[in-house]
This record gives structure tokens, C-alpha cells and sequence, in this order.
């Protein structure tokens, strides 16, 4: 690269750093306040939640990364476009493929950074917050039940304990289980203790009572006992552990799936579905980078209105980015809802190419920068002040 593609390249990749950091960190702490619970209301220390919340940060970038590279790219064109720097490069005899190959460069870099997040790291990370979040959940007798607190953990079913123990036992206990909607049990218990072996994991509950009532029965019916295992298993979530999602999925095994696991033969619709959402993935920086340069990259005079264009780009990124949501939904019942979008994609791309060859103004028709500007001096005269 040139002196010019090197300050151009390094320009869009340092706006590009600044756009999808400061994005991706919004969104995080958007994120992150919802699962602020982990320490209100569960008892976790603050690592666990960041760790927990941090985990979903590639997945983010994922998303964001195509949307941060056009706008980097729109500010670059325009920032040359204020400065003339474009008119001068132009009229100096640089073509616009040589002007387009810095963009171009950036392009395919968050395009292998992309990539790289679709098929390994994301998959990865959120196998990391399935597992580390159902260890949460199976730690909840431990760190979720507070001392005199009644403690909701699971709908239907709440947790008393009057104290706990340095060694870990738990004394004066109380569970009210209504998770079957035919039937209320209450169980007493003087003291309890947390037991894994292989069979799960159990509170052992020692010296109480149950007290059970059935809604066809009027009186309850009530059963001392002088131990009792409460099963945990069978809502702690420890007992998913090996059970993948599809988004957990690596990309070799969306393309080689094990096709006699029973998850495939229930899901094969949406492996196929999270398959091309992956594969496209990829793509959308470097069709975005090419439809936002194909409206911007093309020299013009200070009188000429940039506005429009940045905005039309805009509409027909989003355009694009929403129909490919659509297909990957549609892809699971209409196996070839993908193949259209990628036919999009490079329709698109190809006629912005070409108009890039050519150096071609793209404007927004007259009818439409008419309406805008109609809507905007209304606006205007409405806000002012009178």
C-alpha cells in the first residue's frame, strides 16, 4: 500500500476500534444490569459476574462489528469528502479501485475476525455461561438462601432457613413446594446438610416433618421422618451439563453432525438454519463496506449533500441485515430461504461494484430528498420558537 492507503487504512481501523468498542460496551452494561441479580438476589461475588456477563462480549462484538465497520467507514468518506481530500486524490490520478483497496483491506480483517468469533470462539463462550450459569443455579441451597430470608429460586418453590452453620449445616429449615399445581408440600426440617454423590445433588434434611395436601383431599396429609432427601437435581439445572444448543455448536459439527444424536434428529431444521446464519456472517462487513462506498466513495463539491447518501446507505445496510434475519428464521421450515439472501447479497454487491468502477454519484431520487426536506423545514418551523 501506498502513503495514502496506509493513512486511510489505519484511520478506518483506528475509527472502527473506536466504534465497536464503545458500542459493544454499551450494550454490555445494558446486558450486564440485567443479570445484576447474580449478586442481589443469588449471593455470587462480583468475579463470577463479571465473568458471567464478560462471556457474552464476543457475542456482541458478532452482531455489532458489521454495523461499526459501515459507520467507521461513512465517518472516514465524509471526514475526506469535508476536507476535499477526496476531490484532490481523485484529480492527482488515483482510480477508485485504489482509493476503495484500504476500505477493502479493513473489510476482509473484521471479516477473519468475524469468522474466527462464528466458528470457534462464540460457540465456546457460550458453552462457558450454560455450564458456569447451571453451577450458579445447583449452588443454590449454599449461596442463594440467606438467614432469615425467604428465598424464591424457582417459581412455585421457596426456601427458609433460620441459620447457618461455619461447617456448612443448616438448621431451623423451611420449603414450600407448589411446583405441581395439584399439590402443596411443606417440609420442616431441624437441620440439613448439602450431599453430592452420583446419583445428584440433595439436601439431606434431618428431624421434620412433611405436610402434603392433594386439592381433592380437605385435610392434609402429614409424615414425621428423621431424615429426608430433598432432591436439588431436578431443577438446579446440574443435570444439563452435557446437553449442547445449537448456538453452542461448533462449525465443524453444524457441517458434520453426529447424526444419530437424538438433539439432531429433533433439531436438523435449526442446525441447518444456525449453519448459513454462520456462513453469512462473514460476509456482511464486506458487503456493507462495499454499499457504503458505492454511496460516499465517489468525489463531490461542498455543495453537494452528503446527508442523504450517508442515509440512504444506512437504510439499505439495515435493509440487507434484516432480511438476512428473516431468511435464517424462514430457513428452518424453507430450506432454500438462505440461498435468496446470499443471491441478494451479491446482486447488491456486484452493481455497487461496478458503480464504484465507474466512479458513479449514487443520489437519492428527487421525490424522496423533496419529502425529506419538506419534513425537515416543517419540523423546524413547529420547534422553533415563536
Amino acid at each position: 500500500m501506498g502513503s495514502i492507503s496506509r493513512y486511510i487504512f489505519r484511520t478506518t481501523l483506528g475509527a472502527f476500534l473506536i466504534v465497536v468498542i464503545s458500542l459493544t460496551a454499551v450494550v454490555w452494561v445494558t446486558q450486564a444490569l440485567r443479570d445484576i441479580d447474580l449478586m442481589t438476589n443469588k449471593g455470587q461475588t462480583i468475579l463470577v459476574f463479571i465473568g458471567i456477563t464478560g462471556l457474552v462480549v464476543p457475542v456482541l462484538i458478532l452482531v455489532i462489528a458489521p454495523i461499526a465497520l459501515m459507520i467507521s467507514v461513512a465517518h472516514v468518506l465524509n471526514k475526506l469528502s469535508g476536507d476535499s481530500e477526496l476531490i484532490v486524490i481523485s484529480a492527482a490520478g488515483t482510480s477508485p479501485w485504489m482509493l476503495f483497496r484500504p476500505f477493502l483491506y479493513v473489510a476482509l480483517l473484521v471479516s477473519a475476525v468475524v469468522a474466527a468469533l462464528s466458528t470457534y470462539v462464540v460457540p465456546l463462550c457460550l458453552q462457558k455461561v450454560h455450564r458456569w450459569a447451571a453451577e450458579v443455579r445447583a449452588d443454590l441451597v449454599t449461596n442463594i438462601a440467606q438467614p432469615g430470608r425467604f428465598s424464591t429460586f424457582e417459581r412455585g418453590l421457596t426456601f427458609h432457613i433460620r441459620e447457618r452453620r461455619g461447617d456448612g449445616l443448616l438448621l431451623g429449615i423451611f420449603i414450600d413446594d407448589r411446583r405441581n399445581p395439584k399439590e402443596r408440600a411443606t417440609f420442616l426440617a431441624e437441620q440439613g446438610s448439602i450431599v453430592n454423590n452420583e446419583s445428584g445433588t440433595f439436601l439431606l434434611l434431618e428431624n421434620g416433618s412433611i405436610q402434603r395436601r392433594e386439592d381433592n383431599q380437605s385435610d392434609p396429609a402429614l409424615v414425621f421422618y428423621d431424615r429426608y432427601p430433598f432432591d436439588l437435581s431436578q431443577f438446579s439445572g446440574t443435570q444439563q451439563y452435557d446437553k449442547i444448543s445449537v448456538r453452542e455448536r461448533l462449525l465443524s459439527e453444524l457441517i458434520w453432525p453426529n447424526v444419530d444424536e437424538p438433539s439432531y434428529k429433533i433439531q436438523a431444521s435449526q442446525y441447518r438454519a444456525e449453519l448459513h446464519d454462520r456462513l453469512m456472517a462473514p460476509l456482511y462487513p464486506i458487503v456493507f463496506v462495499i454499499i457504503t462506498y458505492a454511496y460516499l466513495g465517489a468525489p463531490r463539491t461542498t455543495r453537494q449533500s452528503r446527508g442523504l447518501s450517508i442515509a440512504a446507505a444506512g437504510g439499505a445496510i439495515s435493509l440487507i441485515r434484516l432480511l438476512g434475519f428473516i431468511s435464517i428464521i424462514l430457513s428452518v421450515n424453507f430450506p432454500v430461504a438462505p440461498f435468496f439472501q446470499y443471491l441478494l447479497m451479491a446482486t447488491v454487491s456486484g452493481a455497487a461494484l461496478v458503480a464504484i468502477s465507474r466512479g458513479t454519484i449514487i443520489e437519492t431520487p428527487a421525490f424522496i430528498a423533496n419529502a425529506i426536506t419538506a419534513i425537515s423545514e416543517r419540523l423546524v418551523r413547529r420547534l422553533a420558537p415563536t
